[in-house]
């Protein structure tokens, strides 16, 4: 089945604005389309907690949750899929591992890696860091709208329907450009868990997403 990518909430318990990441969910559940728990530093056995108390709240939503990076803790947890990187486990083991309907994605920031990902193991890929931002420890350059273009064309020159989301410093003012230049949705953190009210800024992000993805339709 293909994902809803239109957005794409990453629930970070470092980017939590001081709220429960459970409370997160069950404010943006309504409008987002998409979950992935991203802890870079809980234990395997508070992650796998967190994914299962998350999963409570989302899948009477109907909205599926991600694990970033950690195909045992998808597993424990019964998550929806995994959210992989460049240095974690290959999509083709993660694919054998989770099975067929696991939703599986893969980061990808340059031509190279689009024209290499192997997209017959996954449903869909993210790419960025788009713009600068503070949520995540990373020293390189953004690419900007000019560089996600460039990897939306390698992407579909191989699959033209192929699914995409862009990823980091994407916010209101900026959604409706990404989407624009070839996403098909928006991944993000800050915009949302550091928001003062997450549910009304997803309700906003969604709306411009959505409004943005009519206008690319009829263009």
């Amino acid at each position: 089945m293909r994902p809803d990518l239109r957005l794409y909430a990453l629930l970070d318990p470092a980017v939590a604005g001081g709220r429960r990441l459970t409370e997160l969910a069950a404010l943006i559940a309504d409008q987002a389309t998409i979950v992935q728990l991203r802890d870079k530093h809980g234990s395997t056995r508070v992650q796998v907690e967190a994914a299962r108390a998350l999963r409570n709240v989302l899948e009477p939503k109907g909205v599926p949750l991600l694990i970033n990076d950690r195909v045992d803790v998808a597993l424990a947890a019964e998550a929806d899929g995994v959210h992989i990187g460049q240095d974690d486990m290959h999509p083709a083991d993660a694919r054998a591992l989770l099975g067929r309907t696991a939703i599986i994605g893969l980061s990808i920031n340059t031509v190279a890696l689009a024209e290499a990902a192997p997209l017959e193991f996954l449903d869909y890929v993210a790419i960025g860091g788009v713009y600068a931002t503070t949520s995540k420890d990373n020293t390189k350059t953004p690419i900007g709208l000019t560089g996600l273009r460039e990897i939306v064309r390698a992407v579909h020159a191989r699959r033209p329907d192929f699914p995409i989301c862009a990823i980091a410093g994407i916010n209101g003012d900026n959604a409706a450009a990404v989407v624009a230049a070839g996403a098909d949705g928006v991944a993000v953190i800050s915009a949302l868990s550091l928001a003062p009210d997450p549910g009304q800024a997803a309700r906003g992000l969604r709306d411009t997403v959505d409004a943005a993805l009519a206008k690319r339709g009829a263009a």
